[in-house]
């Protein structure tokens, strides 16, 4: 059995085509735990699915899966999927996810990631027929120079470049699959992070515990990139971004990095 831990703030609209997504699946071997941050906090209906829905402040999105991890294992699961909820996926997600799991245990494993159709980040660079297939994340590494988290293949059409599963540094949040072992070993997520880099800082305690980071495309997700931000570019998108790239980088990056990161940010760039 599956966890699915999933985090809403606000972003109601997107539910229906998630949960959608969710009830549709081939396997009902998994539990949906939806933690639900919103200021102002609506129903939310489960009709066909098993889902467990906890209610809390908004201290931020690292601390709102802690809370659906320590949901899930207090209900004794132990293989957990992290998830957005701005995102689709196909009928045979959870069983891929189930697959792919058993094949790399007490590791991280991340999926293929595509832009949802029209949530492009450049919208006249593609054709039509294109639309759908372009990378949003194929892997990911970490930037150590400009603390950054840089997407391999992001904007490219796929043309099986990146079809091969293959160790990795840099796991997005959007989407990524661990165990209980591997929260034994590293940790919850770090809630210092309001919002952004709080899965690259998992990753690199991951790494320095030797905990593996898998890439494997099989998983696949369409993603509504940014939308409980106001969509990628957004002034509230670039705050978290600066803030919490500040952080992580004073925390983990290189003394060189470090003073071009705070010159950077108390200049505003």
């Amino acid at each position: 059995m599956l966890a699915i831990i999933t985090v809403v703030y606000e972003n109601y609209t997107v539910l229906k085509d998630f949960l959608n997504c969710l009830e549709k699946q081939s396997t009902k071997k998994f539990h949906v735990f939806l933690v639900d941050l919103s200021e102002t906090k609506e129903k939310i209906s489960f009709e066909r699915l098993e889902a467990t829905v906890i209610e809390e402040r908004n201290k931020g999105y690292s601390f709102g899966v802690n809370i659906g991890i320590k949901e899930a294992m207090k209900n004794g699961f132990s293989d957990f999927c992290v998830i957005n909820n701005d995102v689709i996926f196909k009928e045979d997600f959870i069983i891929k996810a189930l697959d792919v799991k058993a094949k790399h245990p007490s590791s991280i494993v991340a999926g293929k990631i595509y832009y949802a159709k029209g949530f492009e980040y450049h919208k006249d660079r593609y054709r039509q027929k294109d639309l759908g297939n372009i990378i949003w994340y194929a892997g990911g590494k970490i930037d150590w120079n400009h603390a950054l988290t840089p997407h391999r293949g992001v904007d490219e059409i796929d043309r099986g470049q990146f079809d091969h599963p293959e160790k990795i540094d840099f796991a997005n949040g959007a989407l990524m699959l661990f165990d209980k072992t591997v929260v034994d070993t590293v940790g919850l997520w770090n809630e210092n992070y309001f919002l952004y880099f709080e899965d690259a800082d998992f990753c690199v305690r991951a790494k320095r515990a030797r905990i593996p980071l898998w890439y494997e495309p099989a998983l696949v997700i369409w993603h509504k990139n940014a939308q409980s931000t106001g969509g990628s570019g957004s002034k509230l998108h670039q705050k978290y971004q600066r803030t919490s790239r500040l952080r992580f980088g004073l925390t983990y990056a290189p003394f060189r990095t470090k003073i071009h990161l705070l010159k950077n940010f108390i200049l505003g760039k």
